[in-house]
């Protein structure tokens, strides 16, 4: 399993909420993607970025298919626009948590 974590700091905090619906549409986009869930920054707990992308893969092969997929290609697109910073972890991972009751 490949574990991808993904974290944004924004020009506009306040677009948080925005980024977070046009991310969500990559959910479940290609098969192999076993979770996906979309975090914004609460005020009331500690952050230093604004949005965070928690993902898990079943192999290599279907992270690069995500990757490369149109769709996400095209939301990556339009969210580097809104981004300051972007911070990325791929790691390999014993087992991932089904935490997207919507994903096979």
């Amino acid at each position: 399993m490949i574990r991808h974590v993904v974290m944004w700091e924004l020009h506009q905090p306040e677009d948080a909420p925005r980024f977070k619906a046009l991310l969500d549409t990559c959910r479940a986009l290609v098969p192999g993607m076993v979770e996906f869930e979309v975090a914004t920054r609460s005020t009331a707990l500690e952050a230093n970025v604004d949005v965070m992308l928690v993902s898990c893969f079943a192999d290599a092969a279907a992270l690069a298919a995500y990757q490369h997929h149109p769709h996400h290609q095209a939301v990556a697109a339009q969210l580097a626009q809104w981004r300051r910073a972007r911070h990325v972890l791929d790691c390999t991972t014993a087992s991932c948590a089904q935490i997207s009751p919507a994903l096979p």
